[in-house]
């Protein structure tokens, strides 16, 4: 899966990024490597919270759990 990151320079010369496709995934750094770096951190925190929020859901449930590649 690819991702798309939207980055800008503020004022103060830290970048700011944002994900197209996630956009609650929001971070910042004071460089482009930094940033990209930071935003992939925060991806792995919302998914695994995700992951947490849905278990504790469907705790006693029968569900079926698959993977799924998105290509």
């Amino acid at each position: 899966m690819k991702l798309t990151a939207l980055i800008e320079k503020s004022e103060d010369g830290w970048f700011v990024g944002q994900l197209e496709e996630f956009p609650e995934v929001l971070s910042q750094g004071k460089t482009l490597s930094e940033v990209k770096s930071n935003l992939l951190d925060a991806l792995s925190v919302l998914v695994d919270a995700n992951r947490e929020s849905v278990a504790f859901n469907n705790k006693g449930k029968t569900v079926i759990r698959e993977q799924l590649e998105v290509v």
